[in-house]
């Protein structure tokens, strides 16, 4: 071990992590150990993240790593580590995958030094215009020219007379012109709050005719209010149970419990906001596993290290029908991935008893990987009840794993494994309320005539449900589910449109290369992530039609990768400066506001 200058770090390198946290020079990944990482600076979220090491095993070594896919085990240059825990050996361990430009800062330093250039159609008519009145200028000049020698003109004069034809043709206004208005459109958005550092900037945003938002903390909430559970018995749900702190002792309190990925920092607990609102529901709490004695008396409990250990709250604040007096220790995480749509843990009780395995994530796939038989009869007419309320649902499921008793033997177990065979629990249901400033946002864009898009990774009978809310979607609209199937079994790719006010089972039309799209005015599209990619691979001739169509046209893709999320803007206009991101509601009231000043200024000069 020895050390040396971040800037003699190479990939391939492996470094310490201090347990105190550091500013990272590099991208690199977590070998051992957890962080507590602050990512503000390269994604603007302020919530601190969880990164875990890399997995091991057979099935991770024959994974290619890569920084996006592998994202939840990677430590971004540029961010902080707020703190390190190592729970494998004495130090926490990371190798330097990227340095300097090549890392995700670096990337993010090159495009603010080198943008894009911005393909503006504007610009490019008055350069066209401007050259075709030069050419014009000189052809006049030269006729003068000639005539005046012919004429015997002094030389002064024809000297004069050229340039008077070049003013004639060229005004010298033309510029003065173009700048009062920019001055006068400026002074408008002033009037709204908005303010410009860069006048050319308002006639690119005079051309935006689309943006994109984001969901939860977006045009809803930040937080989310939990509604209720509901258990699943034998073969069917049982009533909702809106108390959570009153469950009975069981794998569905005690996944609610473990099944998340808060922490501590300086004794507050960060992470997720929809964790942090799960855990306060149960009332439980969370203890770090710190210090030789604390150690110690976790082994002698629990026969096993553990990560953290959750502790019920005081008997006196629990009802007196359900007290619960036994801990639980959290040998494993397996964080939240978008590609994988769930996250798992694995906890154990206290004694000799074998580990327990849970899970939670997006119904359809926590269903997925359930044994049948646990899954109830009335599970997808149950689901689509409670997100066309507009409720978010989260699957819940658990496992007994007799082969792990140990934290080391936990450390071994592949993911895959874990979150196979499990037994369905029931739903987690979440209330999502809109901002106060949402619906008055989206008219305003829908009065500048700009169409408004959602890219969620939430259900897409919620996403409808919250476009409905916001008026987004209005009254009398239909909503119809494009459903894209690939190629396969010498079958060619489909596209399948199913309305979302009849049952799923209703096929309302398809669409195959030699097909027709349908093109009725005024219909919103609702798809996901998987179908989104097969319509950009397969059916590359429609995404032209997309912006063609009425200008109130919507766009749900749930499930979304993100950098979905972008393409989703970019692909259907294929220009990257028509397609605009919002970060929050209230940047985006401002943004709607000079939208409709822009439009009317644009309409009264013609453009």
């Amino acid at each position: 071990e020895t050390t040396m200058n971040s800037t003699d770090l190479v990939p391939g390198d492996c470094i310490v992590v201090p347990t105190d946290g550091m500013f990272v020079p590099c991208d690199v990944a977590l070998l051992t150990g957890e962080c507590m990482v602050n990512e503000s600076l390269l994604t603007g979220e302020s919530t601190p993240v969880m990164k875990t090491p890399l997995p091991k095993g057979p099935p991770a070594a024959s994974s290619i790593y890569s920084p996006e896919e592998h994202r939840r085990h990677t430590i971004f240059c540029g961010t902080q580590v707020l703190q390190a825990k190592s729970y494998v050996g004495a130090e926490v361990l990371a190798v330097v995958i990227r340095t300097g430009f090549c890392t995700a800062k670096g990337d993010l330093i090159s495009s603010i030094l080198y943008p894009k250039p911005l393909d503006f159609k504007f610009y490019k008519d008055a350069v066209k215009f401007v050259l075709f009145l030069a050419v014009l200028a000189a052809l006049g000049t030269a006729y003068s020219i000639f005539i005046l020698i012919q004429n015997q003109v002094p030389a002064w004069q024809i000297v004069l007379r050229g340039l008077d034809i070049v003013t004639v043709v060229v005004p010298p206004a033309l510029p003065a012109a173009m700048t009062v208005g920019t001055i006068y459109a400026q002074n408008r958005l002033k009037k709204h709050g908005i303010f410009c550092i860069s006048p050319p900037r308002i006639n690119l945003c005079g051309k935006v005719r689309l943006v994109c938002f984001d969901k939860t903390g977006t045009l809803t909430e930040e937080g989310l209010d939990i509604w209720g559970v509901m258990p699943r018995e034998d073969s069917s749900f049982l009533p909702i149970v809106h108390e959570v702190r009153c469950m009975s002792n069981g794998p569905l309190l005690r996944c609610l419990v473990t099944c998340h990925t808060v922490s501590l920092l300086r004794d507050q607990p960060v992470g997720d906001p929809m964790d942090l609102k799960m855990l306060e529901s149960t009332g439980w709490t969370q203890e770090t596993v710190e210090g030789v004695e604390v150690e110690a008396q976790v082994v002698r409990l629990f026969g096993s290290k553990a990560l953290v250990v959750m502790k019920p709250p005081p008997l006196e604040d629990q009802p007196s029908d359900a007290q619960h007096t036994v801990p639980i220790a959290v040998l494993r995480r397996f964080p939240f991935a978008s590609s994988l749509q769930r996250m798992s843990v694995l906890v154990k009780l206290p004694g000799g008893t074998p580990s327990e395995a849970y899970m939670k994530g997006a119904p359809e796939m926590v269903a997925s990987r359930c044994k049948q038989e646990s899954v109830p009869g009335d599970f997808s007419e149950m689901l689509r009840h409670y997100t066309s309320d507009g409720f978010r649902v989260l699957g819940l499921s658990y496992k007994p794993l007799a082969a792990v008793r140990t934290f080391e033997e936990a450390q071994e177990v592949p993911r895959d494994s874990v979150e196979s065979g499990m037994l369905f629990l029931g739903f987690l249901l979440m209330k999502n309320l809109l901002k106060p400033e949402t619906a008055p946002v989206i008219h305003l864009l829908r009065s500048a005539e700009i169409r408004t898009v959602m890219a969620t990774g939430d259900n897409m009978l919620t996403a409808v449900n919250v476009a409905r809310s916001c008026r987004m979607v209005e009254v009398g609209e239909p909503v119809v589910f494009v459903n894209a199937v690939p190629p396969s079994d010498g079958q060619p790719s489909a596209l399948k449109f199913i309305p979302a006010e009849s049952p799923p089972q209703q096929l309302e039309g398809s669409y195959q290369q030699e097909g027709c799209f349908p093109e009725q005015p005024l219909t919103h599209f609702a798809l996901n992530g998987k179908s989104f990619a097969v319509v950009c691979e397969h059916f590359p001739d429609l995404l032209p039609k997309v912006p063609s169509l009425p200008p109130m046209h919507a766009v749900w893709a749930a499930w979304a990768e993100p950098l979905q999320g972008a393409s989703v803007g970019e692909k259907p206009l294929g220009l990257h400066f028509s397609a605009t991101a919002a970060a929050s509601s209230q940047d985006t009231e401002k943004f709607a506001a000079s939208c409709v000043c822009r439009k009317k200024l644009h309409e009264s000069f013609g453009l």
